[in-house]
């Protein structure tokens, strides 16, 4: 097993010994139960890390490692980012989570028009709070050191502008009248931005549509099979970073 990954917000320490407190002191004393000479791994979560070695703990919420330095993890390249449209229930999360699993660099929620799920009020910033602590949460699951941003929702004029600034900026989408090509093949940058959209489970608009293409997006699909939007950002994002090298 890889060591567990906690997330702190300042590499400051007294000497060489650190204290982990608060929550994931708790955890990582009270839950995981970390014995000296484990190691652990201290992140803020933007690329900044320390593998640390436990010492010992002090009560039930606060364990002591012993940090030597700590490293700066490159951003990778390119970088991939997901327009999610907002999937009904907890797919959103269970999108996020897997994306993030995967590798996605940052997540965009898009209020697309045929979503029925609406982030307005209140409702929506619980919503959105949702998704950055799933974003964290499985970021540290699956030992990241660099964590996604998850945006603010993204109008679709919003989403388009993201588009015209991409290296490549793809939208997926079964178009049977013109036909879309394969994502396997479509050529791929070696450095800058890829935008890749998601649409909701009724899929993307005529309008929307167009307002992509004018922005410099085209259509893909990914094979011959309709996947749900809660796990199609998660397989094309797999696709890409197998493509770009990036899981190599």
């Amino acid at each position: 097993m890889t060591a567990p990954v906690f997330v702190v917000g300042h590499f400051d320490s007294d000497g060489h010994r650190y204290v982990l407190d608060g929550p994931e002191g708790r955890h990582a004393v009270s839950v995981k139960r970390l014995q000296p000479g484990e190691e652990v791994v201290l992140t803020d979560g933007a690329g900044r890390y320390a593998v640390c070695e436990v010492i010992g703990a002090e009560g039930k919420d606060r364990l002591i490692v012993h940090m030597s330095s700590v490293m700066q993890e490159p951003a990778p390249r390119p970088r991939i980012t997901v327009v999610q449209a907002l999937p009904k229930g907890d797919r959103g999360e269970l999108a996020v989570e897997t994306m993030t699993e995967v590798g996605v660099d940052a997540i965009v929620p898009w209020q697309a028009a045929r979503c029925i799920t609406q982030w307005k009020g209140d409702r929506g910033l619980k919503a959105l709070g949702k998704w950055r602590a799933t974003a964290r949460e499985a970021g540290k699951q699956s030992r990241r050191v660099r964590f996604p941003e998850v945006a603010d929702a993204a109008t679709t004029k919003q989403v388009a502008a993201l588009l015209a600034r991409a290296d490549l900026a793809a939208v997926l989408h079964s178009d049977f009248e013109r036909g879309s090509e394969p994502l396997a093949t479509a050529e791929l940058p070696a450095d800058g931005e890829i935008v890749l959209v998601v649409g909701p489970e009724g899929g993307v608009s005529r309008d929307e549509l167009a307002l992509f293409e004018e922005a410099g997006a085209r259509p893909y699909v990914l094979g011959p099979t309709v996947l749900r939007t809660s796990t199609a950002g998660t397989a094309a994002a797999a696709l890409l970073l197998g493509r770009t090298g990036r899981w190599s």
